[in-house]
Parts: structure tokens; C-alpha cells; sequence
């Protein structure tokens, strides 16, 4: 009996022995890994959530979008989608899926719409920044870029400074860029960015530009309302997927979507 117990054990143990001995599978090489990072805090209401959702969407059926993607070398990138809000409230909401042609850009766009809207009132960029980076250490891709895509419409006011954030995140190779919407929409409901405790009080375009991009080609897009949003997302995703770096003149790149 114990030489039949003993050859059992021989036998389920090979299995072991081999997936031990199995090298780990490689990471697939893609241009950019993108981690979409999108503010849905008290300020943001329930209309508005509607349009950020719908204009990233859509996004990915812009065929500029993937006339970018395909301008690259390998011509797929990784993409994933986060919701933020408060210090303790960020969400996966899209896993990471690769993008490559039409029907890989339609599977994403059908999955932003698909998963409900999680809590939360407070402004944590940092928070959101933070919860991306981590996100990069399980992504079952490997990036010659990466870069996290942050839009909100008001200044951190929950966690650490913005600024920590984006530093950590610059000195570890990443590129962060913004879309920053210059929302004058009543909420009275709401509890925006700039709230209680909120870290800038000026023009959110330039707290933006000051506190939250950052890396290599980092670049700021702002929009005056959230109607104005899909377009800038648009021409957000050409440019950072596309890798297009503009200097200018002075200070980090930053402009208006038409």
C-alpha cells in the first residue's frame, strides 16, 4: 500500500515540478501604457459623470485616435481606466486591455460605459497618482512609455500635495498629463476641488500646469466645460499616444482645446 501511496505522489508531483521549472510568461511590448485617471468627486454631478464617461467612450472610436496608434512602431498600446475621488476612493474600472484596431478600440469603449459610479466627495489627484502607479507594477504589459492621463476639475484637497505625487511619479519614468476643466456649472450638492482644505485657489489651468504634470513631454489641456470635454479628450490621446512633444517657450506645455 505504501509503495502504491509513494508512486501516486511520484506522479501528481511531476506536474509541480514542471510549472516550477516554467519560466515566467514575458510581459508583451507595447508603445505606451496608459493609465486614464478621471476625477469623479462631489463636484463632478451625475450629468457630468455621464458626459466624462460618453466622451472617453467615443474617444476610442475616433479613427484619429487610432491613426495615432498605429503611427507608433509597434502600433498597440495598453490602456486602463481609474476613477478617483477622496484620499481612500479610487477604482479600477477597466482592467488592462490592449488596444490595437478597431475592435480592440470598440471592446474598451464598451467597457468605460459599462460599471456604476463609485463614492466619494473629496479631491485627491495625489491619491488618483498614487493608485496609478501601483497599477503599472501588476500590468501584464511592458510600456516603452508610460504615462497616467489625469483630468479633474478642481485642486487636491484630500492626501498629500499633488506635487509629491507627480515627483515620485517623474522620478520612476512616468509622464503625467492633464486635462483640467474650468467648471462654473452650479453643483450645489457638491463637494469640489475647491472646497475645504483645497491646496490652490487660482486658475486651475495653471495649478494644472504647476502641481500635476510632469516627465517627458507632459503637457496640459484645459476646456471650459464639461460639453467642450470629448473633443479634448480626443486630442489629448492623439498627442500623448503619439508620443508628439511640444516645446514651448517658456514653462510646460499647456493649451486650449479648440
Amino acid at each position: 500500500m505504501f509503495k502504491r501511496l509513494a508512486a501516486w505522489c511520484a506522479v501528481l508531483a511531476v506536474p509541480v515540478f514542471l510549472l516550477l521549472a516554467m519560466p515566467a510568461r514575458a510581459a508583451e511590448t507595447v508603445d505606451v501604457e496608459l493609465v486614464l485617471a478621471v476625477d469623479i468627486s462631489g463636484s463632478i454631478d451625475s450629468y457630468e459623470f455621464d458626459l466624462q464617461r460618453k466622451g472617453y467612450s467615443k474617444a476610442f472610436l475616433d479613427p484619429r485616435v487610432m491613426d495615432a496608434i498605429r503611427a507608433n512602431q509597434l502600433q498597440r498600446i495598453a490602456v486602463t481606466m481609474v476613477e478617483w475621488s477622496g484620499n481612500e476612493n479610487q477604482e479600477q474600472i477597466v482592467p488592462w486591455m490592449l488596444v490595437k484596431d478597431a475592435a480592440s478600440a470598440m471592446a474598451f469603449a464598451e467597457a468605460v460605459l459599462k460599471p456604476g459610479r463609485g463614492p466619494g466627495r473629496r479631491t485627491s489627484i495625489s491619491g488618483g497618482i498614487d493608485f496609478s502607479m501601483r497599477l503599472f507594477e501588476n500590468s501584464p504589459y511592458a510600456g516603452q512609455r508610460r504615462v497616467i492621463d489625469v483630468s479633474g476639475d478642481g485642486a487636491n484637497n484630500s492626501g498629500r500635495p499633488a506635487e509629491a505625487a507627480r515627483d515620485d511619479a517623474v522620478k520612476a519614468g512616468v509622464t503625467i498629463n492633464g486635462l483640467a476643466i474650468l467648471n462654473d456649472r452650479p453643483n450645489p450638492g457638491g463637494f469640489g476641488g475647491f472646497g475645504y482644505g483645497a491646496e490652490w485657489t487660482g486658475p486651475l489651468d495653471e495649478y494644472y500646469a504647476d502641481k500635476v504634470i510632469g516627465g517627458v513631454g507632459s503637457f496640459m489641456i484645459s476646456v471650459n466645460d464639461f460639453e467642450a470635454f470629448e473633443r479634448a479628450v480626443v486630442q489629448k490621446l492623439v498627442r500623448e499616444i503619439a508620443g508628439i512633444i511640444v516645446t514651448p517657450a517658456n514653462g510646460p506645455a499647456g493649451l486650449a482645446a479648440p
